[in-house]
């Protein structure tokens, strides 16, 4: 009899843990709008960006940043670059960045542009069923160089759509976003 409870217990524990929903997988092929909030001179606008993972853990990634200031200022930052994917745990995985920026910069006194490097260096996780967290140490040398750190997190609605907020913490200017991935399986 106890040896039966036993089985009984075991079997509907298997089956319980079957049935549970599964955690999404990392991915990295993605297209993703995001609002982006700058607390420097009221300062806002959207990031068009994405990611394409190639063979190897190898990965393409780029943006389209556009900011409107309070003080009539306007920016349009491109970027493009590559990066690496090393999977080190289930569901947790280092990821590194390198890419080219490009910023113009309009005013009521004229035009600008600069171009510089950005370098990225994370980890990115899933913590429970449907919830991602991000976070990276990242370095640009646009403009003045700064520093910052990125804390971010999204919800998984479904596999292919995930929404989520981001800060970065920086020493120029801390900025929040808010915005959505789709995810190309």
């Amino acid at each position: 009899m106890r040896s039966l409870l036993i089985a009984a217990s075991l079997l509907a524990a298997g089956t319980a843990a079957a049935q549970a929903p599964s955690q999404p997988s990392l991915e990295y092929t993605f297209a993703e709008l995001r609002f982006v909030d700058v607390d420097v001179n009221g300062g806002d606008g959207f990031r068009l960006g994405g990611s394409y993972e190639l063979t190897g853990n190898w990965l393409i990634v780029g943006s389209l940043t556009t900011l409107d200031f309070n003080n009539d200022v306007d920016t349009l930052t491109i970027d493009i670059g590559a990066g690496y994917v090393w999977p080190f745990q289930k569901g947790w995985d280092l990821v590194a960045t390198a890419r080219f920026l490009n910023t113009d910069v309009d005013t009521p006194f004229g035009s600008d542009d600069d171009s510089g490097i950005g370098l990225s260096g994370g980890v990115r996780g899933i913590i429970a069923p449907q919830f991602e967290v991000r976070g990276s140490v990242n370095h640009v040398t646009v403009g003045d160089s700064d520093t910052f750190i990125e804390i971010a997190g999204d919800y998984y609605f479904t596999p292919e759509f995930a929404a989520g907020l981001s800060v970065d913490l920086a020493g120029d200017a801390d900025t929040l976003t808010i915005g959505a991935r789709w995810y190309f399986r």
